[in-house]
């Protein structure tokens, strides 16, 4: 069921889609991603040359960096702050995901609760209001991101993930999260129509679709227009004490800044130490054409939700703003060393394999082209979710390893940096998700043959109804696994 692109694909509804209907597919593609070819994109202002002084210096233009500029001066308005970024605000995986923004801060309920039990009830609580603080940023700062709070549905294609769908459901039950809707086969088909669809579980208001790269061209417009000085094309070269505050150096100058947040993410930290916590996967995506009235009735989707399957190789997908469907995940690829290439931002053969795959979940689309293909680094831990720290006796904070659910969560990392390098005790850091870091990744070649294993061992179980091997039982005792 997973393999790339055979002479034929066989549907669970027994539709066959030949290799060359897949093949064609992709035969007019552009390989870039949807979201930044955008004749809207914003010019990139100036590099910085010479030298700055700050009261706080945040260093990347992603949604992190974004994000902790705009708090840093909604806290306090007359507070001095600069942003750098290495390329131009948004262009990795702010401008690169699938747009889904997600109340979770723990990578989903199910994660958070194996890993932080008694404090579910607050993770939940604050990541509701993370992404209600969200929505109102964007009405506030009238940031055009095509934002819709439609919710999400995970859906099951094989029977086992029924009963994991099931148990989810019940485990949020007991804990008085009464929202979730266990949807049998005719209620999801209703919702969005595929053949391969058995079930799912929907959360009506814990997500929301947007444009991510229109999101974060928003948030840079919003920090200029609060008096944040941002320098484009000027890429963080080395982190130093300088006083009573650090000194950074760039290309062509210094910042010196009394506080430094970090918000690199997938990219080599500049607090060595914090590197072997994450690693970067690649992930990639299809955009199909805007699809036509008929076409868009014999899916459905009316209530344009997000939707991911349940697989541990797993899909997401979702429908844009002028009705294209977004389709990607499945493959997640390490590169040998945690090798970062823009060689890498593209691969043909997942192409074909996503294409596939797309078409044995939407077989009544077959004849529609993909119009964008694309793909990028997801900064990953080995507990899926963020981890927080400080360096340079507190001057410093960093939040990294989001794992592809970074689009809501880092305004919620943005909040714990500020309280972090304030030195404030704060509901957000007392958390022990906040107090506590992941395991952190085995040097090479032992983080390539654990990598490995691990996806191997996943596909396994996802061909074996769920069965997980004496490998992944082993990591799960050990709280570790490798996810994008």
């Amino acid at each position: 069921m997973r393999t790339g692109s055979a002479t034929s694909h066989r549907t669970s509804s027994g539709h066959q889609v030949s290799g060359a209907a897949v093949a064609a597919s992709l035969s007019g593609v552009r390989p870039a991603s949807f979201w930044l070819d955008d004749p809207g994109r914003p010019a990139a202002v100036p590099a910085l040359t010479g030298d700055e002084q700050c009261d706080l210096l945040v260093i990347g233009g992603g949604y992190s960096g974004l994000w902790t500029a705009l708090l840093a001066k909604e806290r306090d308005a007359r507070r001095e702050v600069v942003l750098i970024e290495s390329h131009e605000v948004g262009w990795a995986a702010s401008g690169r995901n699938g747009g889904f923004c997600a109340a979770s801060l723990t990578h989903g309920f199910s994660n958070g609760l194996a890993r932080w039990p008694d404090e579910l009830r607050t993770l939940e609580r604050l990541g509701e209001g993370n992404l209600d603080a969200i929505e109102a940023a964007v009405v506030r700062y009238g940031i055009d991101c095509d934002f819709e709070r439609t919710g999400e549905i995970d859906v099951a294609t094989e029977p086992h993930q029924l009963d994991e769908l099931r148990e989810a459901r019940d485990a949020a039950a007991r804990l008085g999260f009464t929202g979730l809707e266990l949807l049998d086969r005719d209620e999801v088909r209703a919702e969005v129509d595929s053949p391969t669809f058995l079930g799912g579980l929907h959360d009506p208001r814990g997500v929301a679709m947007l444009n991510p790269a229109r999101l974060a061209w928003g948030l840079k417009r919003a920090c200029l227009a609060l008096g944040v000085r941002i320098y484009e094309n000027t890429s963080g070269l080395e982190l130093a004490r300088s006083g009573a505050g650090m000194a950074v150096r760039t290309p062509y100058g210094r910042v010196f800044a009394r506080r430094v947040a970090l918000g690199t993410n997938v990219f080599p930290s500049l607090v060595r130490r914090v590197r072997p916590y994450t690693v970067p996967v690649y992930d990639y995506a299809l955009t199909t054409e805007p699809l036509t009235a008929a076409q868009l009735a014999s899916v459905g989707w009316r209530g344009r939700q997000g939707l991911g399957d349940s697989a541990n190789q797993f899909h997401y997908f979702r429908i844009t703003a002028d009705n294209r469907i977004l389709w990607g995940g499945y493959d997640a690829v390490y590169p040998y060393g945690g090798r970062l290439s823009a060689d890498l931002d593209h691969r043909p053969e997942t192409y074909l394999k996503l294409a596939s795959h797309f078409l044995r979940c939407f077989p009544q689309l077959e004849g529609v082209r993909f119009s964008h293909a694309w793909g990028g680094a997801i900064d990953t831990c080995s507990r899926f979710s963020a981890f927080f720290g400080t360096a340079y006796d507190g001057r410093v904070a960093y939040a990294a390893g989001y794992t592809g659910l970074g689009v809501g969560a880092t305004r919620f990392g943005g909040e714990v940096m500020l309280d972090l390098l304030a030195g404030a005790r704060t509901e957000r850091t007392e958390l022990e998700m906040v107090r506590s870091k992941p395991v952190p990744f085995p040097p090479e070649p032992v983080a390539w043959a654990g990598i490995g294993l691990t996806k191997w061992s996943l596909a396994r179980a996802d061909a074996r109804g769920g069965r997980r091997n004496a490998w992944l039982r082993t990591m799960d005792r050990l709280g570790l696994g490798f996810d994008s």
